[in-house]
């Protein structure tokens, strides 16, 4: 090794192992850009999610049931916003979990300030019931 070498650089022949390349710096840009990308889309799926799943428009609760041989009175109550009618579909259950009821009852259009309306409806069914439900609401003529 030549005396005037520095001691730390290994000394390479000229042009056999071709041109060394300068250490690349950090692309801090690539990351922001990338950071920003995955911010958006995370945006865009929590603002789609919370349109096709967050505040429904109607809120079904069951207040009482009554079944008995061959059908069950359900009383149920639906918050709606706006006062709009809306169809809801109640359901019977026998003891093992059979559906043995189903039909879709028609709630009027309420106050547009968006009250509740109190509905109570009973439910032929093809054996005997030991519950009522709701299952959902949705607008009339959808």
């Amino acid at each position: 090794m030549p005396a005037d070498a520095p001691a730390s650089q290994p000394q390479f022949p000229a042009g056999r192992y071709g041109r060394r390349r300068e250490p690349r710096k950090p692309r801090r840009w690539v990351a922001a850009l990338l950071t920003g990308v995955v911010i958006v889309a995370g945006l865009a799926v929590a603002v789609q999610l919370y349109r096709q799943y967050g505040a429904p428009e109607y809120q079904p609760k069951v207040i009482t049931f009554k079944p008995s041989d061959d059908r069950v009175t359900i009383k149920f109550q639906v918050y709606k916003r706006g006062g709009r009618a809306a169809v809801c579909i109640v359901r019977a259950r026998a003891a093992n979990g059979e559906e043995v009821g189903r039909a879709e009852v028609d709630i009027p259009a309420g106050s547009p300030n968006g009250d509740s309306v109190t509905v109570t409806y009973t439910l032929a069914t093809s054996r005997e019931p030991v519950t009522g439900e709701v299952v959902g609401c949705a607008p009339a003529g959808s």
